[in-house]
């Protein structure tokens, strides 16, 4: 397993981490990603703890919590030998306390997601989403107070718009307080939205990227393609609402480039399509899920080669679309290499 710098702090990730959205299983979403047990992860984690995967991703509104205790029960007794990311400011309730990342609502949801895990300390804690009536000077000011009182490591975020992520970074500047260093990002082969902004101030502030969803939401499994419909059993047929949405046409011509590169390389789609992601500037880790053994092997497959040149360059061809603005246009214009050099 390779191991990267989180941004610029000092903390070391693997290549690959594990996305623990599968424990528990409860709700309409979650139950139908997966519902491992506590006998069940335990395995997961052995499997992974082998491979060198020692990044273990969850949040406290996985399965209104139960992601956290099963995770914390299946890393008793070796908690020095893993690390642990959640998350915290979706909704837990219908309460006005329940959701948010005011000063009250960070610390006694850290509290409580210290409970769940049976840990004292989270080593990565990262903001889901972005609270718009939370000062930003109050959240980073709790986050220096949670990271000085010992309970958090590191701070980040998920799913956030580049502004306020760079708001963030500023004030933690002007103000003296620990830097955010991970941002939990969608990125794949059928959604590089994240390139446009998101990267490129990753990669000026330091910022580094947590991928969720390499697959596309299931997409890129190789079970889908132009004459192959959604499988009868797929969880897509529950899920596809939440989902990140994609054109057809898009798809289908990544999988073609996929099952192509595959049949190449002897890897499998999904296989392929995590290693593109590894090559990809500010990425620091891909967080791979599983519900069981054999799609868990599958995943950690991903890494330990590389594909050459022009298979990614085949790949970008095939995902290629264009940028939002204001990005598109003067990417179209004689001399803009000049004025912001590509990242790759």
């Amino acid at each position: 397993m390779e191991y990267r710098q989180l941004g610029t702090s000092g903390l070391r990730v693997p290549a690959l981490s594990f996305g623990t959205g599968t424990f528990g299983g409860e709700g309409p979403l979650f139950g139908a990603w997966g519902r491992s047990d506590a006998a069940e992860a335990r395995r997961l984690i052995d499997i992974c703890l082998e491979a060198g995967v020692t990044l273990f991703d969850t949040a406290d509104v996985y399965s209104g919590g139960a992601s956290e205790e099963i995770l914390g029960e299946a890393i008793r007794g070796r908690r020095d030998k893993v690390l642990i990311s959640t998350k915290t400011g979706l909704p837990m309730g219908d309460g006005p306390q329940d959701w948010g990342a005011s000063r009250s609502r960070l610390i006694r949801a850290v509290e409580a997601s210290l409970r769940r895990l049976g840990t004292d300390h989270i080593d990565l804690l990262q903001l889901h989403a972005f609270d718009a009536s939370t000062p930003t000077e109050e959240l980073m000011g709790t986050l220096d107070m949670l990271i000085a009182a010992g309970k958090v490591r590191y701070a980040g975020v998920s799913n956030y718009p580049g502004w306020q992520l760079m708001k963030a970074q500023a004030i933690a500047e002007r103000q003296g307080l620990p830097r955010l260093v991970a941002h939990q990002v969608y990125y794949s082969l059928i959604g590089r939205a994240y390139e446009a902004d998101l990267m490129p101030l990753g990669a000026d502030e330091g910022i580094g990227a947590l991928v969720w969803s390499p697959l596309g939401w299931g997409r890129l499994t190789g079970k889908i393609g132009r004459d192959r419909p959604v499988p009868a059993g797929s969880r897509l047929h529950e899920t596809e609402q939440f989902a990140p949405p994609v054109e057809a046409e898009l798809l289908y011509r990544v999988i073609d480039a996929l099952e192509e590169i595959a049949q190449e390389t002897g890897r499998t789609v999904p296989q392929v399509a995590i290693n593109w992601l590894l090559r990809r500037p500010t990425v620091a880790s891909v967080i791979i899920g599983a519900r069981n053994e054999g799609q868990l092997r599958q995943n950690l497959g991903a890494v330990g080669w590389a594909l050459t040149p022009e298979q990614v360059a085949t790949l970008d061809a095939a995902s290629a679309v264009l940028p939002p603005y204001p990005h598109a246009p003067y990417r179209q214009q004689e001399g803009f290499a000049r004025l912001a050099p590509p990242l790759v």
